[in-house]
């Protein structure tokens, strides 16, 4: 399976990590947070290992095709009492007692070598090999997920961290507001209603900055779960990924790139085999054997018996109370199951490209209409103020102005970060949100490499990581 390079960083520079007090590492880019959960993700390196897990499946497969060899040995040891009694004349009986010990040792080596199982080999073989490819799909579509659970919360972060910023800049409107209202008060000029609503204003003020920071208290604790390290100062991201240029263009790469729908075709193909192999179950077998037997038996001398045979036998099981019959329908309904399964995936993948080209869309649009509110917001608010101090407009109209003001920035803040992270999503739809596809600056991890080394594997239990 191959992916289709796309160099997003690949003319970044790889920028160093900042030195923090806790001596830790800290991300300040995204590729840095990327290479981050890339290399320690504890979601991604289960996968992996799952992964490798399942190619020890195809080495099993293949064993059907190898020779078993079978040791077996016995000891032994027996003890015999014979006693005999002889009369003389005169009526005297003498007894004679003896004791007469044996030991027998045996042993065999038997080697089998199956010449054909029914198509049972083959078959378990290529569905070992197919559920492999699809554990592999599996893996790059958890790899996805973490790459863009990634810049979610790299976005995250930043979207609240100047949600808090706009609120704190708030407050000190507010409060500035709430100074210059008393003054006014005091000589007349406004009411104690005009300064009340400057002291409601500002306490609302305060309680929504107090949200902001809890919302990116939770933000900064979902970065450390994803990435492993606590956000530093982290920087804006650079431009938009390489995208699909159309909704049609992007629902086509996907239908046949998208590791979920790969993994269901590969899961479908594994049920098709199954059922052969489950029908392997009804035919005969045929074995080629060869035993090597040696006995040694001590009593009262010492023999030795060696003998060899070599035989073919055939097994053919003709009636098995009906269970084998039960499996190969067991395995047809799997089969049909997987095939619905594909259907399903396909209508998902659709759905998720559709959805993700939707929203990218949506925000753009939402960030034109942003940068032109926070605009006329800000000539609104400046006039408002203006005509404020000749009187001619009251406190609540000031305050409702800044509100207003406040509202389009946090609003045209949440718009880029829906417009950056519905892009990465939409490369996540399409199947080209991993490393590779990327660039970035790691040591890839390939999910053949494992699979090659132990797929003809026929001795040893060492792993590797």
């Amino acid at each position: 399976m191959k992916f289709r390079k796309m160099g997003l960083f690949q003319v970044s520079a790889y920028a160093a990590l900042a030195l923090c007090v806790s001596a830790a590492a800290s991300a300040e880019t995204l590729e840095d947070a990327l290479v981050a959960a890339y290399n320690t993700n504890p979601t991604l390196m289960a996968e992996r290992a799952r992964l490798r897990a399942t190619d020890e499946t195809a080495s099993q497969a293949r064993a059907g095709w190898r020779p078993t060899v079978t040791l077996n040995s016995s000891y032994t040891g027996s003890r015999s009492r014979r006693q005999v009694s002889t009369s003389f004349l005169g009526g005297t009986v003498r007894a004679t007692t003896s004791d007469l010990y044996s030991q027998q040792v045996a042993g065999s080596v038997t080697a089998t070598q199956p010449l054909f199982r029914g198509g049972r080999t083959i078959n378990a073989t290529r569905s070992a090999d197919a559920q492999v490819r699809a554990v592999r799909a599996q893996l790059w579509a958890a790899e996805q997920q973490v790459l863009l659970d990634t810049v979610t919360a790299y976005m995250d972060v930043i979207r609240d961290r100047a949600t808090v910023d706009l609120n704190k800049h708030n407050v000190d409107v507010l409060q500035r507001e709430l100074e210059a209202s008393q003054d006014r008060f005091r000589v007349g000029e406004i009411t104690r209603t005009d300064v009340a609503q400057s002291q409601a204003r500002l306490s609302g003020s305060k309680s929504n900055l107090a949200v902001s920071e809890a919302q990116l208290a939770e933000s900064t604790s979902r970065y450390e779960v994803v990435v492993g390290q606590a956000p530093g100062s982290i920087e804006e991201p650079p431009g938009l990924p390489p995208l699909p240029s159309n909704k049609d263009e992007a629902i086509e790469i996907a239908t046949a790139n998208n590791p979920n729908l790969i993994s269901a075709l590969e899961t479908e193909n594994a049920a098709r085999h199954d059922i052969n192999q489950a029908k392997g179950g009804l035919l005969p077998s045929v074995d080629l054997q060869a035993r090597y037997n040696v006995g040694e038996e001590i009593d009262q001398t010492k023999s030795q018996n060696t003998s060899s045979t070599v035989s073919a036998q055939m097994t053919w099981p003709l009636y098995q109370g009906g269970a084998q019959y039960s499996r190969i329908r067991q395995a047809k309904q799997l089969h049909s199951r997987s095939r619905l399964l594909v259907t399903d995936a396909q209508r998902q993948v659709v759905q998720a490209a559709t959805n993700a080209w939707e929203v990218l869309i949506s925000a753009r649009a939402t960030i034109v209409s942003s940068e032109e509110q926070v605009r006329a917001n800000e000539i609104a608010f400046e006039g408002v103020k203006q005509e404020a101090q000749v009187g001619s407009r009251t406190t609540l109209d000031v305050l409702d102005a800044e509100q207003e003001l406040l509202d389009s920035r946090v609003a045209l803040v949440r718009a880029k970060r829906e417009e950056f992270v519905s892009a990465y999503q939409l490369m996540a739809a399409v199947g080209r949100l991993t490393g590779s596809d990327l660039g970035l600056p790691v040591e890839l991890y390939d999910p053949v490499k494992n699979y090659k080394d132990v797929r003809r594997k026929v001795l040893g239990f060492g792993t590797k990581e």
